[in-house]
């Protein structure tokens, strides 16, 4: 009577951690560039409007993200260029990058949800539509931009977590441009056959006697 062993075979395990490495590969640049791109086109719309008082009637104000905050955008920038540096380092490097990409996802979560409620950027263009540096815009709403923007770091956070559990799985670039100490090896001649008049042309072209003879 044979014996059934739990142990799982180091073959499926490879194949497992492959699969894994793969498939949070692809999770985590989709995530990472849909997320770059949602929250930078988020910082361009309207995140807010009111009203401020000149010459004694309403007058309609609006503020873009960009106009309430720079920090969203900014992180998704770095964000997206951490989610590339990620193939291009490898083991302490990767973590440290990795470590970035996720605090990206978060800054942007928070700067986002700060300012959904921020009157600040309004308030100031009340003040100079006004003329008066004590005036605070009335009647202040906001839409749901904001609220997209921190969506889009949260898919930042995504990918960066992502590169944390499954990053040292993932490639890195072909070091065979690097260079290294190690000396080339020589580039032997053809081997010229006498009987072969394409050899013997192909070796006068390369500047080579086709009959192995040295000069006198």
């Amino acid at each position: 009577m044979g014996y059934v062993t739990a142990v799982p075979h180091p073959r499926s395990e490879a194949a497992g951690s492959a699969r894994a490495g793969r498939m949070s590969l692809a999770v985590a640049l989709l995530a990472g560039a849909l997320g770059a791109a949602v929250a930078l086109l988020a910082t361009r719309q309207q995140w807010s409007e009111g009203t401020a008082t000149v010459a004694g009637g309403p007058f309609p104000l609006t503020a873009k993200g960009s106009d309430v905050t720079g920090v969203p955008a900014a992180l998704a920038i770095v964000g997206l260029a951490a989610l590339v540096a990620v193939f291009a380092v490898r083991r302490a490097g990767r973590l440290a990058v990795s470590v970035l990409l996720t605090l990206c996802g978060v800054g942007t979560v928070a700067a986002a949800l700060s300012g959904a409620s921020d009157s600040s950027a309004l308030d100031e263009k009340a003040a100079q539509a006004s003329g008066d540096t004590s005036a605070t815009v009335d009647e202040l709403t906001h839409t749901t931009w904001p609220y997209a923007a921190a969506a889009g770091g949260v898919l930042i956070l995504l990918a960066g977590l992502l590169a944390l559990r499954y990053g040292w799985l993932w490639p890195a670039m072909s070091g065979r441009y690097e260079r290294s100490g190690a000396p080339r090896p020589r580039r032997t001649a053809p081997v010229v056959d006498p009987d072969r008049p394409e050899d013997v042309w192909k070796a006068l072209d390369r500047g080579e006697d086709p009959t192995g003879t040295e000069p006198a």
